[in-house]
């Protein structure tokens, strides 16, 4: 079915909300990566969500060097796989940060308007604006600024409040960040992105880490999530709470990501470990493999063996099992709205 419009990417969300549960948001890199998270959402019968950063685009462009090129390529091949695909996939870009506004976000933005103009459907659903880099009110006059261009194209904007730790695709976060979003953080991002009908993901910190760790390295906090959540309904109502993503979040229970979920959580980020799940099956084949994929003391190697087309199918084959299992750690498994599953 055809990659989700503006109003099933709303029903989508909403439908977490209520229901408890989260799509996970796999980050991909290139075609094996991209058809793998589809696979994996189609093999657990959830919707999902895939989500291009801005190396991800840069690295798709080639000798282009050129993220928007590269993010647009990505979609448009998403928009047609999922075309025969049995569950809904929305298009997300990650981790835009303010230098990057310029040259990356905006370019999408006007990409979107162009087509739209054209009578053609938008090629990516919702965009990432990562202003952690700035004080909170900064932060948010810049999304402010986004969010009226986004609404003006049906795109859902997703912001941050607080810093996530660690680094991501060499985006990183402070050594004295705040990694904890207070509830006058939320009613801030509430209040000046919301306030007049509008809806946003806000991707609230608390304790998350980009990349990977060990249990307990970090400190974890969920029940910030609970906290800023029952401020802004106390002040503004039920109906007032908000769509939440968690980042980082590599190396958390499986206890504490459904603890989230209570919370409001309907997005996860899922970029480390799928990402480790692909080349470890290829780590795998290439050990068990080696004098086939070389050319060992003279001999002539075996051709099936060092066909890449071999060894991406098993990476991607590896990425599958672990976005069915990101669906199921997220409640997604088998809620998905399409007709074919």
């Amino acid at each position: 079915m055809p990659a989700v419009d503006h109003a099933t990417y709303v029903r989508m969300l909403d439908r977490a909300l209520a229901g408890g549960f989260a799509y996970p948001a796999i980050n991909v890199l290139e075609l094996t990566s991209l058809n793998a998270a589809i696979e994996g959402f189609e093999a657990a019968g959830s919707d999902g969500i895939v989500q291009i950063s801005v190396a991800a685009g840069m690295h798709a462009s080639g000798p282009a060097k050129d993220p928007v090129l590269g993010a647009i390529t990505l979609a448009e091949h998403t928009r047609r796989v999922a075309e025969r695909a049995g569950v809904h996939v929305a298009v997300h870009t990650d981790h835009c940060p303010t230098g990057k506004v310029d040259t990356f976000l905006k370019p999408l933005i006007a990409e979107t308007a162009r087509r739209r103009a054209a009578g053609l459907p938008n090629l990516f659903q919702s965009h990432m604006y990562d202003g952690s880099d700035l004080p909170m009110r900064e932060n948010l006059r810049v999304a402010a600024e986004l969010m009226a261009l986004c609404r003006e194209n049906e795109i859902i904007l997703e912001v941050e409040a607080g810093v996530v730790g660690g680094e991501e695709d060499g985006i990183s976060g402070a050594p004295n960040a705040k990694l904890y979003t207070t509830p006058e953080d939320m009613l801030l991002v509430h209040e000046t992105l919301e306030r007049d009908g509008g809806r946003c993901l806000l991707a609230a910190t608390f304790g998350n880490v980009h990349g990977v760790y060990k249990p307990g390295h970090v400190k974890l906090m969920p029940g910030i999530l609970k906290e800023g959540q029952d401020a802004v309904a106390a002040k503004y109502g039920d109906a007032a709470r908000m769509w939440l993503v968690f980042h980082g979040g590599s190396g958390t229970s499986t206890e504490e990501i459904h603890e989230t979920l209570g919370y409001g959580v309907v997005k996860m980020n899922v970029h480390t470990d799928t990402q480790y799940a692909l080349t470890r099956a290829v780590a795998d084949h290439m050990f068990t493999h080696y004098a086939g994929v070389l050319k060992v003391d003279g001999e002539v190697g075996v051709k099936q063996d060092y066909l890449a087309s071999t060894w991406l199918d098993k990476g991607r084959a590896g990425m599958v099992e672990r976005v069915v299992q990101a669906c199921e750690e997220l409640k997604s498994s088998g809620k998905s709205m399409g007709s074919r599953v």
